[in-house]
């Protein structure tokens, strides 16, 4: 059943001419079908420079509106329209706009893990992989960073010269490892290197023989000549590493790391997608796309 519905979605993805993207945190059987897979921003620029006119984005909300900010012209879909991001509705567009009353002289840095809404009242956009780069480049000595106050941490203390102030946000799902999860994986599998990402908690990462962004961790797993490892983060990566890998052993951190956003989207909705029968088609005020893209062309000028 998986792969005729598979056949069905690659035969109308050739007929109707469309471009499927994956975040790694999809599930195996989607990624099969996708054109690209990795992370939100890899994927919004690939969507750009692809002749596709209609592109399938099997992750959540901002993930699709990323797309369409750097897409204009390309109808963009939402492969399930519930599938959003608690972490980047966290903060409120009157919050950030009373806060830079209040605070001429800060730059605003936001994690691509936000709406486009809020990035247009932003300064700047980093992800994950090009954030520490960023703010070191920044001429700007005060700083808000926003949304999640673990990957800001993670900043603040390998960033010297700067004064950054958080928001106590970030995304819940990472937020539950714990350090007895880390104690607990190390001791089962005292061989295992633990890859964390940087929104996992600080009582994680200071544990962690690496630390980086999912597709950073998927790179760092496969190149490694360790043959054990933990994974600190989405626990879908460590079923993709065991295909990817077969030589090698993978171990969830903890079976808390889940994202239900994410495990929305099935292969049935990407079938109803390539029929034009589901999802949300995302569309923005050009107003809004323009001011949104500036702080995404300005992490571009920074070198990210």
């Amino acid at each position: 059943m998986i792969k005729d519905m598979q056949k069905e979605i690659l035969r109308l993805k050739e007929q109707k001419d469309i471009c499927i993207l994956a975040h790694c945190y999809q599930g195996h059987e989607i990624l099969e079908v996708a054109d690209f897979v990795g992370d939100s921003y890899v994927l919004a620029k690939k969507a750009a420079e692809v002749k596709n006119k209609i592109v399938i984005m099997c992750g959540v909300r901002f993930m699709a509106e990323t797309v369409k900010i750097l897409s204009p012209d390309k109808t963009v879909i939402l492969s399930n329209a519930e599938a959003g991001c608690p972490m980047a509705e966290q903060v409120k567009l009157e919050e950030l706009k009373k806060f830079k009353e209040e605070n001429a002289n800060c730059a605003v840095v936001a994690y691509i893990n936000t709406t486009a809404e809020l990035k247009t009242l932003c300064d700047v956009c980093v992800t994950s992989a090009s954030a520490l780069k960023i703010v070191k480049a920044m001429p700007e000595k005060d700083i808000l960073f926003i949304p999640d106050v673990n990957l800001g941490t993670y900043i603040k203390n390998n960033v010297e010269g700067k004064n950054i102030k958080l928001i106590d946000g970030g995304c819940p799902y990472h937020k539950t490892a714990t350090a007895e999860d880390v104690a607990r994986a190390k001791a089962a599998h005292p061989e295992a290197l633990l890859l964390a990402h940087p929104e996992c908690c600080s009582c994680v990462t200071e544990k962690a023989d690496y630390i980086g962004s999912t597709t950073g961790i998927m790179d760092f797993a496969k190149k490694s000549d360790k043959k054990e490892f933990i994974i600190g983060t989405e626990n879908s990566i460590v079923e993709h590493l065991q295909f990817d890998c077969p030589d090698k052993k993978f171990y969830p951190l903890t079976k808390n790391l889940v994202c239900h956003d994410m495990k929305l989207t099935t292969l049935g909705d990407v079938l109803d997608c390539c029929k034009g029968e589901g999802g949300e088609e995302i569309v923005l005020k050009e107003k809004t796309r323009l001011a949104a893209k500036a702080c995404i062309d300005k992490m571009i000028a920074y070198g990210g």
